[in-house]
Parts: C-alpha cells; structure tokens; sequence
C-alpha cells in the first residue's frame, strides 16, 4: 500500500494548507491497477448488452405480446411500437457490445430506461402491486450505470472507433 500526494493541495480560509493525498494498493497507474479497470469496463458492457440483447430477443420472439402489453399502457399503434423497441434495443446492445457510439448509447439507453419505468412501472401501478414499485426504483439505478459509462466511455479494449459529432472528445 502506498499513499501518494495527489496535485499541490489547497487551502481552506482559517483552517490553513490542507494536502490531498491518494491511496493505492498496486502502485498509482500499475498494470495490475489497468488490467482490472479493461475487465470491469468489459464486463459493465457485456452486461449492458446481454440486458438490451435479451429484452430485444423477447420482443422479436413475441410481438404481438409486447404490442398488447403496450397496447394496455394506453399507447396508440402498439404493434410499431413493439417494433420501433425491438429495433432500438438491437442498436444498443450492438453499441455497448462493440463500444460504437458508446457514450451517445448510454444517453440514449437512460433516456429510454427513465421513459420505460414511468410508462410501464410508474406511480399509477403501485396501489395495485408494490412490486411495481420494486421495478420502478430498479430502472433508476440502471439509469445510474448508464450515466456512468456514458461519461467514462467504453474503454481502450475491444473497441470500434466510430468518430461521432456528439460526442467528440
């Protein structure tokens, strides 16, 4: 273990120079330290992919299903809908699968979590079963993740390089 200064410090009115100090178990920046941050960043992505894989896999296995589960939210034209999703889930886990377009994905991918939790799980749906409820805080911190690697990116491993005007860092 080893502590290390981390910048120059600062100072705090009345309370004098404060020094801001890290700590690391494998030495600041080893390759032990880099191998675990590609394996957990691949990991985080093959499991944002595999749950947009499978929730796409189940539409396309069953729409009609899914155009009367949304037909039942008292949404109009259920069945392109059902569709439109299935389509738009296939998009995400190929971004979070390759890394293409990662960070606008995740955006994206939030904005549909936090649209799917109100539409399907919202406040309407908890005197009924709080389940429900369950399932409306659980797409939060899915929406958490997602807000995460959107700013942290995909990673340098395993990573198709689509330049985006979005995005650009």
């Amino acid at each position: 273990m080893q502590l290390r200064p981390l910048g120059e410090g600062f100072a705090i009115a009345g309370a004098g120079k404060l020094e801001v100090w890290t700590m690391t178990l494998n030495g600041f920046g080893s390759r032990r330290d880099e191998m675990s941050k590609t394996i957990a960043i691949l990991l985080a992505r093959l499991i944002f992919g595999a749950v947009f894989a499978m929730a796409m896999s189940f539409k396309f296995m069953d729409i009609p299903s899914t155009a009367s589960y949304i037909a039942a939210s008292g949404f109009p034209v259920p069945l392109f809908l059902a569709w439109i999703a299935a389509i738009f889930e296939l998009a995400l886990a190929l971004a979070f699968l390759t890394g293409a377009f990662f960070s606008e994905a995740s955006l994206l991918a939030g904005i549909y979590v936090v649209f799917l939790a109100f539409a399907f799980h919202g406040p309407s749906r908890w005197s009924g079963n709080q389940a429900e409820f369950g399932f409306f805080v659980d797409h939060f911190t899915f929406l958490a993740g997602l807000l995460f690697a959107a700013v942290h990116g995909p990673g340098n491993a395993l990573v198709v390089k689509a330049r985006s005007p979005l995005m650009a860092r």
